[in-house]
Parts: C-alpha cells; structure tokens; sequence
C-alpha cells in the first residue's frame, strides 16, 4: 500500500474514532424521523421510497461521483456520525471508505444493503479474483432484493413505521417489477447481432445479463484501474470487425477511453459514434429524468435502445414522478 495511501486512511479512522467518542459522551437530541444516510444516490432513491416521511435521507455522494474513489471528507464523517441508519452497497463498490464503514458499524446501525442477495445471483468476473461485481442495480430484479433489504432496515430502526414502510416497500417493488418488463420489451428491439453495449468500464454486467446484451469495456469493474493500450486494440478490432455502430460515455468516468476507441476505429476506416452518455455509479442531478432509479434506468436504456436499433424508435415511459420527500444534498 502507497504510504501516501496508509496515511489517508490511519487520519481517517482516527477522525471516525474521536467524533464516535465525543458524540459517545452525550445524548444529543433527535428528531422525530429516522436519519438515513445512504452511500449512493440509488441507495438513498430506494431508502426514499419506502421510509416516505418517516424518514430524512442523505446521500455521501452526489451525481457525477465515482464511488470507487471516492474519499470521505471531514464533513461526511460528521454526517455519517449524526446518523441512524447508514446504508451502503457493500461489494467492495466503496472501496476507499470501507475502512470507515467498518469502524462506525461498532457504534451505530450499519447495513450493506446487497447483502441479503443470493450469492448464486452476484457476477464474479475472473478478474475480480474472486470478489463480486458491485453493480447490482442494473439489474432490476436484483434491485427489488435492496429495496427489501431497506424495509427491514427502517423496521428494525422503527417498529411502529412497519406497516407504512411494508405497504411503500410492496407498492414500489411493483414498480420495479413493471420496470424490469419494460427493461426486456425495449432491449428486445435491438436485432441480436446489434446487441454489443461499449462503455469505459465494465459497470453493466448486470444489465447485459439480465436483458441479453453483451457488454464490452475498456476497462475493468473498478475504475481505480486503467484500461492499456493493448485493451484499446483489441475493442477497437472487435469494434471495426464486427461494425458496431456506437460506443457509450458515462456520467461519473472521464471519456478518454471511449475517445481513444473512436480515434482507433477512425484510423482503421471505421466510424462509430458517441450513443449517449449512461449514468453508471450516479444518478442524474436531483429534480432530473434520471434524478430517480426508475428514471435513471429508463434513460439508460432508450439511450442505448436509440443508439443501436435500426430507425426510429417509440419513446419509453415518462419517468417516475420524483418522491416528495426532500432528501438533503446528493
């Protein structure tokens, strides 16, 4: 471990340790709904839609924030230490603020919401080595698993908002299930031999198998690697081979990569175009189409739909309507 790297992270748990002490000494007032904290946007969407008003959530990080890099600050700590109920993705996705989930999980309510999954349903990449793709969202079904997850997590921290928690929960899981339909209708659209999603990371495993797409990347699960000139040769020739139409940008990843691919394919007397930026790690901006999960989702795939089906296609569903209630900073 860089010594730069050792040292972050010893001054963060020590930070951790002194405001879990402080905060230890004295009972500080709360109010009367339940202080979530979630990790991720998706994470604090789903929180939202079944804790209702019961409940004030606030997301760590915001849209256009990749989690697998994402280092805690002085103000996250004090926001996670003022917290009920944190909740986060597990999966190694917040890889460098494991350490101060773990150390916060002694003190306070502290749930990975992925980890009521099969583990016969998570991907496990080869070059994972043996730890499983965190992006679990993209595929619907798998998402419902979270949303039970999170009841049982606001019931165990509120027993007398179980029966609003349980009828949310249960109204939005048809939702969800509405929407993973929705999901295989629009992906079906696309001819087979078109079926071929290029992004900078590998982030849409899940979708991929979960609708029938095959999914290529530059670079990895996690963004805290990079993709080599050799990865790049090797989609640029599947690219100009198999006359792939478009590559796709994401909201939370520099697009060097897929510019590289285009830059590569050019050269080689193929044009392929940018499809349309995918939200990955984040959601859109709050207030936005993709500012839900449900929205997120749809964005994505008449983004990817638009992109690779021949002609014109039939708009999706007007996103979800936004819940109501106010969730603090994301």
């Amino acid at each position: 471990m860089p010594l730069r790297t050792a040292l972050y992270q010893l001054i963060v748990l020590l930070m951790v340790g002194a405001a879990a002490a402080a905060c230890g000494s004295q009972d500080s007032p709360r109010g009367e709904r339940t202080k979530v904290v979630a990790t991720t946007g998706m994470i604090a969407d789903a929180a939202e839609n079944v804790g209702g008003d019961r409940i004030e959530v606030r997301a760590l990080m915001g849209p256009g924030v990749d989690p697998h890099l994402y280092k805690a600050t002085p103000g996250d700590l004090r926001t996670l230490q003022d917290a009920d109920l944190i909740l986060y993705n597990g999966l190694h996705l917040e890889g460098r603020l494991a350490d101060v989930l773990v150390r916060l999980a002694s003190r306070k309510s502290t749930v990975q919401v992925t980890d009521s999954i099969d583990e016969t349903r998570l991907r496990e990449p080869p070059e994972m080595d043996g730890h499983y793709d965190p992006h679990v969202w993209f595929d619907v079904e798998l998402w419902i698993s979270v949303v039970e997850r999170t009841r049982d997590a606001l019931i165990a921290g509120d027993a007398g908002g179980k029966a609003a928690f349980t009828a949310s929960a249960t109204k939005y899981i048809a939702e969800l299930r509405a929407l993973h339909e929705e999901c295989k209708k629009e992906f079906a659209r696309i001819p087979e031999d078109r079926r071929v999603l290029v992004t900078a990371h590998d982030a849409f495993g899940y979708l991929g198998r979960a609708y029938g797409i095959e999914v290529l990347s530059v670079q990895g699960i996690s963004t805290d690697s990079e993709g080599s000139l050799k990865q790049v040769n090797s989609l640029v020739d599947t690219l100009v081979t198999r006359k792939v139409p478009a590559v796709f940008i994401e909201s939370s990843v520099p697009r060097k990569n897929i510019d590289a691919l285009i830059e590569g394919c050019r050269a080689r007397g193929h044009s392929v175009k940018v499809g349309g930026e995918l939200y990955s790690d984040a959601m859109g901006p709050r207030g936005t189409t993709a500012g839900t999960y449900i929205g997120m989702v749809r964005h994505n795939v008449r983004t990817i739909v638009d992109a690779l089906a021949p002609g014109d296609t039939t708009p999706l569903q007007p996103p979800a309507e936004a819940p109501s209630t106010e969730a603090g900073s994301r």
